[in-house]
């Protein structure tokens, strides 16, 4: 897939999610075979007002360069001030707008997926970026606000004219946050009404997934979100299963394995207490299903330093290498 000059040879990508997809964890996915990663979102007005938080999630690792960065926001000057920050940014290639983030603080600000009843003004936003632009511009939105507004095919229209250069859709409303299921139809729609690259997103939780959502809507690429929680040996799976050679899924051994080193590389860029803390959700995820999971997160929940939880783990892993 070629997004303007960029070519990915696997266009499998990680989807940018809020308190998931760190820098720790983005490395992680590169090494699994991840296409590209992009970052948590950004804050334009952050950028604008030089927010210490929001620089802080714009810190890139060497083994993930180069990296996409996702920004919001609702006010196209800011935004295309966002971009010219981003532009003096070697290491990111890619410039991607949230428009279909369904949280209510990000909501209520007209930020996210707000824009998506107002056609005209995400397509302003885009138009002032793409005059400033040195980097491709994408934007990821969803199928529409509600039920009774799907204008997915619509919306993508109004950014293509705009000049975005991708686009990726998530086949659920606003309304529907994360529940139910995903409209694989809707990314058919969109990839048949615009010329430019379109990325379906939803519900791809194994490589089977991804092989049926290419096969329904065409599309051009796929970006995985939840799926990938717990899980960044998905997209070496995809990339199999595209190629269509076997599937070879992650033993539990090499699950706490994961774990243990996904808490070395924390370590490595935050401080002992945030690392921990943010540990423990991904912890969760990946031992999901495994034997006594319930009682390894109850106590790496409990868990405060690094030595604590490596141990819990390194006890944890020596008794499914046993079978108990």
């Amino acid at each position: 897939m070629k997004i303007k000059e960029l070519n990915f040879e696997n266009p499998v990508f990680l989807a940018p999610m809020a308190g998931v997809t760190d820098i720790a964890y983005r490395g992680i996915c590169k090494e699994m075979g991840c296409g590209l990663v992009y970052t948590e979102m950004v804050s334009a007005k952050g950028l604008f007002y030089n927010s210490k938080n929001t620089s802080s999630l714009m810190q890139v690792s060497e083994e993930e360069k180069p990296v996409a960065m996702q920004i919001f926001g609702s006010e196209p000057k800011i935004m295309a001030y966002a971009t010219e920050v981003i532009n003096g940014i070697d290491d990111v290639c890619i410039i991607d707008v949230n428009m279909g983030c369904p949280v209510n603080k990000i909501v209520k600000n007209g930020d996210g997926s707000a824009l998506m009843k107002n056609p005209k003004l995400a397509a302003e936003i885009v138009k002032e970026m793409k005059k400033v632009s040195t980097k491709p511009v994408t934007v990821k939105f969803r199928m529409g606000f509600d039920s009774d507004n799907i204008n997915a095919v619509e919306f993508a229209k109004y950014l293509e004219d705009a000049g975005v250069d991708a686009v990726t859709v998530h086949g659920r409303t606003r309304e529907q946050m994360y529940t139910g299921i995903a409209n694989w139809d809707i990314i058919k729609q969109v990839k048949e009404a615009v010329s430019i690259p379109v990325l379906g997103n939803g519900d791809v939780f194994e490589a089977e997934d991804a092989m049926k959502m290419k096969e329904i809507t065409n599309c051009d690429g796929i970006m995985i979100a939840r799926g990938a929680m717990g899980n960044p040996w998905i997209f070496k799976e995809v990339a199999m299963g595209l190629r269509g050679e076997e599937v070879i899924k992650p033993t539990e051994v090499e699950k706490v394995d994961m774990c243990m080193y996904h808490l070395d590389r924390a370590m490595k860029y935050f401080e002992e207490k945030k690392a921990v803390r943010e540990m423990r959700k991904h912890i969760a995820c990946y031992v999901k299903g495994l034997r006594n999971c319930t009682e390894i997160k109850d106590k790496v929940n409990q868990s405060n330093t690094y030595d604590e939880m490596y141990r819990l783990l390194k006890e944890y892993r020596e008794l499914i290498a046993m079978g108990i």
